[in-house]
């Protein structure tokens, strides 16, 4: 699993994690979001923005 980073607000997507609070069980492929999904925390940056991110990295 990977995980990937918002660059506007360091938010961190664990795909092993997901991100119930915005409807993603855990597991969720970040393939499987929607495109027009943005940041839930800074709600600037879009999907296509956000950047790998080594997995480990706690937010």
């Amino acid at each position: 699993m990977t995980a990937y980073r918002c660059p506007g607000c360091d938010y961190i997507y664990d795909e092993a994690k997901g991100a119930p609070r915005e409807g993603f069980p855990p597991g969720t492929p970040f393939s499987d979001i929607p495109d027009d999904w943005c940041c839930p925390d800074c709600a600037v940056r879009e999907k296509v923005d956000f950047e790998t991110s080594p997995i480990g990295v706690n937010r």
